[in-house]
């Protein structure tokens, strides 16, 4: 169960500060929910987990129509989608298109969906808040961070993003990856939605980039317990910008094997092999490594992702975007250390 006493004033502070709304404004509250082919065969946690998570959506939709009072709610559950960055229908894309602030807790990321871009593009404020778990709202969560402060150094770090040519990308446990940034501009996610158009994921705190395609080179080692029930190293190399070969990490290593089928020259396997983002965390209160949400926000880790860069920059349409976690990393921009070993030197 979610006891609306433990969320509700981080629902409400989220509303306020993070989404700024104002009377009169349109809320849609989505969530999705597992399909009849997942519950046949996901096991009993992870169907028990997508469920709390489309109760805690209800929860906030009530909470919102409550206490904003003066502005229309509609709360609206939507078939899974099975893959993060995978549209959601046409049905869900136009009532996000409606809304003026959209709050999108669900088990599948809609961050790099054209649902999200033409609802941004509509004026819609969105938070995207895939894998949300309600403790996240909790006193001492990662939404009870001062986003004033992550604002002032997200926005730094997108500036050394922006002015860098190259990325070099390394840690104890092997990741060793170099690929170009050049002419592509650092992004932020701050947390802080309140003008037409402005979207990013919930809780929040990171700068990011596209990588500039065709121009990855070496290898990426997630390590275990840093990816949901990896527990076994899983290892990407990289050449010419894609994915080559996925090495290790049990079923979860086998589940990207099938995505990517690195051997495969057809589509949608050639897109979706693409390395697609460069993010830096810089959320002082994210901690959970298991839950992608959280970890690519945790200060100090660095996240690199594969699949679709065109919603934020880049070139490549794919029907997935899939981020990994690299704890405690080394990042150099233009032979420049700005982090080593998770410890920012800007």
């Amino acid at each position: 169960m979610i006891k609306r006493d433990d969320v509700e004033k981080g629902v409400i502070n989220m509303l306020r500060v993070n989404m700024g709304v104002k009377n009169g404004e349109k809320i849609l509250v989505v969530t999705d929910f597992p399909t009849q082919k997942e519950w046949e065969k996901m096991g009993s946690e992870k169907i028990a987990d997508a469920l709390r998570r489309s109760l805690l959506a209800k929860v906030v939709s009530e909470i919102a129509a409550e206490k904003f009072s003066k502005c229309p709610v509609e709360f609206h559950a939507y078939p899974s989608v099975g893959r993060h960055g995978t549209d959601p229908g046409k049905e869900v894309e136009e009532k996000m298109k409606r809304a003026d602030v959209v709050i999108a807790i669900t088990s599948y990321s809609l961050s790099h969906t054209n649902a999200r871009e033409e609802a941004c593009k509509a004026g819609a404020r969105i938070a995207s808040m895939p894998n949300f778990l309600p403790e996240m709202f909790y006193s001492g969560g990662p939404m009870a961070a001062d986003y004033e402060k992550i604002v002032e150094e997200t926005k730094k770090i997108a500036k050394l993003l922006t002015a860098a040519n190259e990325a070099v990308v390394k840690s104890k446990e092997g990741t060793d990856i170099t690929f170009s940034v050049a002419g592509r501009e650092g992004e932020l996610d701050t947390g802080i939605y309140t003008k037409k158009g402005d979207w990013g994921n919930l809780p929040s705190g990171e700068a990011y980039i596209a990588p500039v395609e065709g121009t990855a080179k070496g290898k990426v080692v997630v390590d275990k317990g840093w990816y949901p029930d990896l527990k076994e190293n899983m290892i990407f190399t990289f050449k010419d910008g894609k994915v080559t070969d996925v090495i290790g990490g049990r079923d979860v290593g086998e589940t990207f094997r099938n995505l990517l089928s690195p051997r495969r020259d057809e589509e949608p396997y050639i897109s979706r092999r693409n390395l697609a983002e460069l993010g830096v965390g810089t959320n002082p209160y994210a901690k959970r490594p298991d839950n992608i949400l959280e970890a690519e926000k945790i200060r100090g880790t660095v996240h690199i992702a594969v699949g679709d860069n065109s919603h934020i920059g880049g070139t490549v349409v794919a029907d997935l975007h899939e981020d990994f976690i690299i704890h405690h990393p080394n990042l150099i921009l233009d032979g420049k250390t700005i982090m080593r070993n998770g410890k920012f030197l800007i």
